[in-house]
């Protein structure tokens, strides 16, 4: 089982920034890649980016591209989306996702495991 939480959330206003994190935990090592995606009320979950565990690749959602980026710290089991120049309509909850087949895949069905979601709000 893994288990993921994501944390840093917030409300803010259009332009600003925001880093969401996801920690990893219990069998980590069965998974491959780490992604992101958002919901927003009324909408269908989208992809935002993902990121394998080994290997420098990265995948973008095209409403996200160039201004979300990313990462990962192996040591700690963590992602991270740094969220730039953010817009009313980013506003969604943003889930942490796990997948233990390898890949890098924007569909929802290939993850494995979820996190709970975090809420980000834009306001312009």
């Amino acid at each position: 089982q893994v288990m993921l939480v994501e944390s840093g959330g917030g409300s803010v206003q259009a332009g600003d920034s925001l880093r969401l994190s996801c920690a990893a935990s219990g069998r980590t090592s069965s998974t491959s890649t780490m992604g992101w995606f958002r919901q927003a009320p009324g909408k269908e979950r989208e992809f935002v980016a993902a990121i394998p565990w080994i290997g420098g690749s990265t995948y973008y959602g095209d409403s996200v591209k160039g201004r979300f980026t990313i990462s990962r710290d192996n040591a700690k089991n963590t992602i991270y989306l740094q969220m730039n120049t953010l817009k009313p309509e980013d506003t969604a909850a943003y889930y942490c996702a796990a997948d233990i087949r390898g890949g890098l895949s924007s569909s929802a069905a290939r993850y494995d495991y979820w996190g709970q979601g975090t809420q980000v709000t834009v306001s312009s």
